[in-house]
């Protein structure tokens, strides 16, 4: 199934985020953080309209990993697998390697 997000939304594949201390100790997915989450973009829609009519591009990508904030998505699972729908200004920035 392909998602075509509408206007200024980004589909999102979280990405697992595994802590670990200098130590080395991993942290487990129970432990409450309120850090930024990370996901790669699968969709984006075609940008945000403007008052003019017009509409502005987007700023990230297919393939574009980025990060986000734990309350800014929406959830969504489809064919038993979960993916999230950001507005593009909820999105913090692109990780770059």
């Amino acid at each position: 199934m392909k998602i075509e997000p509408l206007y200024d939304k980004v589909v999102v594949k979280p990405l697992d985020a595994e802590e670990v201390t200098a130590s080395g100790i991993v942290l487990p997915d129970t432990v409450d953080k309120e850090k930024p989450m990370q996901g790669e973009v699968i969709a984006v829609g075609p940008g945000k309209r403007l008052e003019n009519g017009q509409t502005a591009p987007m700023s990230v990508k297919k393939g574009d990993k980025v990060l986000f904030t734990k309350y800014a998505p929406d959830e969504v699972e489809i064919d038993k697998e979960e993916y999230l729908v950001i507005e593009e200004d909820k999105i913090l920035g692109i990780v770059r390697d």
